[in-house]
């Protein structure tokens, strides 16, 4: 999936005098407070982190209250998904209207039905709301389905992601992928019958030019005892 990212960072905790006995434990506190939050400087959500310290030095900064700043490492997982880029989430509603998504377990998604595929039809069926492809039967999008998506726009202060089914390689991402593997099966077994037909045609051609080449000898031939007879 498209929007996700790893990006080093060198960074500098800050931490109050009172947590110097157990610095590590306060590290990881801080970090994990980026968590799941848009941050400006890493230009996308944090998503999970590894650190290493790279000193156990620390530098006093001369306040009120001093605290010591300590010197990491951070490898970053980051999620900034950008306008016309591929993602998948899971559908947790859907109605005339719209579809709601789940993307990565916390960043919600709305495709509304102007940015849907003319052949994606709304339908009740068996008491559930779903959206069923007029093109292909098969292709249903209905609660928990897994949805690949392109996106429109993403709001970072909360979020949120708008999004759009009117490409066609977006959808209920199960069937796209069945389908792709389905269209490819045929490309390959169309080409090996056009292999198969090539090579007849060749071994037909490769006859004939044998069967023309023995005759025109055999005339040959004949022409050759005429001339000796007389």
């Amino acid at each position: 999936m498209e929007g996700l990212k790893v990006s080093d960072a060198k960074m500098t905790v800050y931490l109050h005098p009172s947590k110097a006995r157990n610095a590590s434990q306060a590290i990881f506190r801080e970090l994990s407070s980026l968590l799941f939050k848009f941050n400006e400087t890493f230009d996308g959500v944090v998503l999970a982190y590894e650190v290493n310290i790279l000193s156990n030095l620390a530098k006093i900064l001369p306040t009120i209250h001093p605290y010591f700043g300590v010197r990491l490492k951070a490898k970053l997982l980051l999620f900034n998904p950008k306008p016309d880029m591929l993602l998948e989430g899971k559908v947790v509603k859907l109605g005339q209207q719209s579809i709601h998504i789940i993307v990565l377990g916390f960043s919600s998604a709305t495709v509304i039905l102007e940015d849907m595929r003319e052949e994606f039809r709304y339908r009740v069926k068996h008491g559930k709301e779903v959206y069923v492809s007029a093109s292909h039967k098969r292709h249903i999008i209905e609660v928990g389905t897994i949805i690949r998506f392109v996106v429109k726009s993403f709001e970072e202060e909360v979020l949120h992601i708008s999004g759009s089914l009117l490409p066609a390689h977006t959808g209920n991402a199960r069937w796209l992928d069945k389908n792709v593997q389905e269209s490819q099966a045929d490309s390959t077994k169309k080409r090996k019958e056009s292999d198969r037909s090539q090579i007849r045609d060749l071994k037909k051609e490769m006859v004939e030019a044998e069967i023309y080449s023995l005759k025109t000898n055999n005339r040959s031939k004949k022409s050759k005892r005429r001339t000796d007879d007389s």
